[in-house]
């Protein structure tokens, strides 16, 4: 992950809708058309620009960080939740587009130092991503058709519970054919499928899953991996108090991927099953020893990507 070495001079904060984007620069708050043109004139209108700072708003966001990576510009895309707290320690409690473009120029001018900066996502990689979320949505849809069906009173809806639950079924198929199709032909994500699916207990499934909602593996130390992995336990002290570590925060969903390869390898035969194993007989309790086993998956990971060089052509 890039950062950027000195303050900036200038920094802007944009709050991005569908149709429109309001943009601060301190001294004076404008709001313009999310189009292309817009976006551009407002970028050449200032001598240098050292940083952008936006929220992600569903893609919205794109033409805006298009432009940025076109005119050479830093951005930071930031996160909703942390600048919902940033807003709130300055004990502002209205909200505006006005309020946020400010605000988030504020973030950027004080934060920028732990700040990364956007990267345009590889094709394929954003491709995968789509995959795996449309995925995903499947998945969750056949999960509720079921549980209708079981509900009393529902016996005469059967036949299309089990219609649209077939339907669902092969679209979730398809998914995975399209999925093994476009890693096989990306070089990129072929190579890191394979160092993922290397590792004990981890599917083609699984690994593209990860590679899809967790691109940074390989470029981060263990400790950030599996903080941001929702997997760090966060320590709950005060005085002479030692309070229950809880792992929370970062990416939940990859604590939800990864729980069923996690007690795979823990009643296996290889390095993770003895890892488990000790924690067990050390009195650790078997959930938060597969939390340690998910935690230790992710921190691996990481190392093996980062430390498999990529095959030059």
């Amino acid at each position: 992950m890039a950062f950027l070495h000195q303050q900036p001079q200038l920094c802007l904060g944009f709050d991005i809708a569908k149709d429109t984007i309001t943009v601060c620069d301190g001294a004076t708050t404008s709001t313009i058309a999310n189009q292309r043109r817009a976006i551009r004139a407002l970028l050449k209108s200032h001598k240098h620009i050292d940083l952008v700072v936006c929220e992600p708003t569903g893609g919205h966001e794109g033409l805006l960080l298009e432009e940025c990576l076109r005119a050479g510009i830093a951005c930071h895309r930031a996160d909703t939740l942390k600048v919902k707290s940033f807003i709130r320690s300055y004990g502002t409690h209205g909200k505006s587009d006005a309020i946020d473009a400010g605000m988030l120029r504020d973030y950027g001018c004080e934060r920028w130092a732990k700040l990364s900066l956007w990267r345009a996502p590889d094709a394929d990689a954003t491709s995968l991503r789509a995959l795996v979320r449309r995925r995903q949505e499947l998945i969750a849809t056949k999960v509720a058709e079921k549980n209708r069906a079981k509900v009393p009173g529902s016996h005469g809806l059967a036949a299309s519970f089990e219609a649209v639950i077939k339907v669902v079924e092969r679209q979730i198929q398809a998914i995975d054919a399209t999925m093994r199709e476009l890693i096989a032909n990306s070089p990129t994500l072929r190579h890191r499928a394979a160092v993922c699916t290397a590792m004990d207990s981890l599917g083609p499934i699984v690994a593209a899953k990860l590679l899809a909602t967790l691109p940074e593996l390989g470029t981060m130390t263990r400790r950030k991996a599996a903080a941001l992995a929702g997997l760090a336990p966060h320590p709950n002290d005060s005085g002479q108090k030692h309070g229950y570590r809880k792992i929370r925060g970062g990416r939940p969903e990859i604590r939800s991927m990864l729980y069923m390869p996690a007690l795979h390898a823990a009643v296996g035969t290889g390095p993770f099953a003895t890892f488990y194993k000790r924690l067990t007989t050390n009195g650790k309790k078997p959930m938060v020893a597969i939390a340690a086993v998910m935690r230790k998956i992710i921190v691996t990971l990481n190392a093996r990507l980062r430390d498999a060089a990529f095959p030059q052509s």
